[in-house]
């Protein structure tokens, strides 16, 4: 789930966090980082467990709406089970291996906070695309599945409601928030009937070699700070440290870092990696800054033979 640009931007958070609180204990970055990076993981199972808890308020509802003195808000529709019985929705909410991991981790963020759940049930039942879907007593498995991809894309990602509740739970989950809101949105489009539960919970990490690329590349740049600063200033004569936004130097030094100490990522993919992460986090100059001084180092490094690329690199 997570891509190498994505591990930069944890290392980089990590980075800054240490700065803001003076602490210059390497064993607490590390231990931070692989939090942050496991707390991505959680965001992803409560944004996906989110659609399970919609569809038990759901079936509450119908059972409620049944009773004679309560109006009934499905009686214009054929079929009131007819979301209840959403093939893709219910890939999700009888997903036993999403239940027993969110068990596991004692994730009960939705049951503590029912009325987040009322409100997105309440959202979408008002949708234009669930009251199409309703008129219509039968559907195909692509109708189902387009229509949770439509929730989740137009009610569901953009709810300002949920986003303000998951920035006040974990400090790193702003960032997250549209990362796992679009890696969900890619896994609505693509499932198929036959896939098995484990398509809804994918490792977080392609391999053991993204967690051991993010130390290193977290260590290497920390405890070779001095040197990375001289770097820098030898590319910029008027440097001064105050001027220079605190990401932008961040992610100078993680790029030197980068260059130096993993051969097997070519150095294009190094600046153009931190280029689009300074686009994203920094200032509008940020990039053409970051470029310039990188280029120079590149140059400088080739002709003192400090580069020593190999292979096709790992994006």
């Amino acid at each position: 789930m997570l891509t190498r640009r994505h591990i930069r931007v944890k290392v980089m958070q990590c980075i800054y966090a240490l700065i803001q609180s003076k602490d210059d204990s390497l064993k607490k970055q590390e231990k931070f980082l692989e939090e942050s990076i496991d707390n991505m993981y959680m965001l992803y199972l409560l944004m996906l467990s989110l659609l399970t808890e919609v569809h038990t308020y759901a079936s509450t509802q119908v059972v409620l709406s049944s009773k004679k003195y309560l109006a009934d808000s499905t009686k214009d529709h054929p079929n009131k089970e007819k979301f209840l019985n959403n093939k893709v929705l219910l890939q999700i909410a009888s997903n036993k291996s999403l239940k027993e991991e969110l068990e596991h981790r004692k994730l009960k963020n939705w049951y503590l906070n029912e009325e987040y759940v009322r409100l997105i049930y309440k959202e979408i039942i008002e949708s234009n695309s669930y009251l199409e879907y309703m008129q219509h007593p039968t559907s195909t498995y692509e109708e189902d599945r387009q229509l949770i991809k439509t929730l989740f894309e137009k009610v569901i990602a953009p709810n300002e409601k949920i986003y303000d509740y998951f920035e006040d739970d974990q400090l790193t989950w702003v960032d997250d928030i549209p990362i796992v809101n679009t890696f969900i949105l890619k896994l609505l489009k693509k499932v198929k009937a036959a896939d098995t539960e484990s398509y809804f919970l994918p490792a977080l990490l392609k391999d053991e070699e993204d967690m051991k690329y993010a130390k290193k590349l977290l260590t290497k740049t920390l405890l070779n700070n001095a040197d990375l600063e001289k770097e820098i200033e030898g590319k910029t004569p008027n440097w001064d440290k105050d001027r220079i936004a605190d990401i932008d130097a961040i992610l100078l030094k993680m790029g030197i870092s980068e260059l130096l100490h993993f051969p097997s990522i070519p150095e294009k993919v190094t600046i153009n990696e931190f280029l689009e992460i300074a686009k994203e986090y920094s200032t509008p100059k940020s990039s053409i800054f970051i470029n310039g001084i990188l280029d120079k180092l590149v140059k400088e490094y080739k002709a003192e033979g400090k580069l020593n690329k190999m292979g096709r690199g790992l994006l």
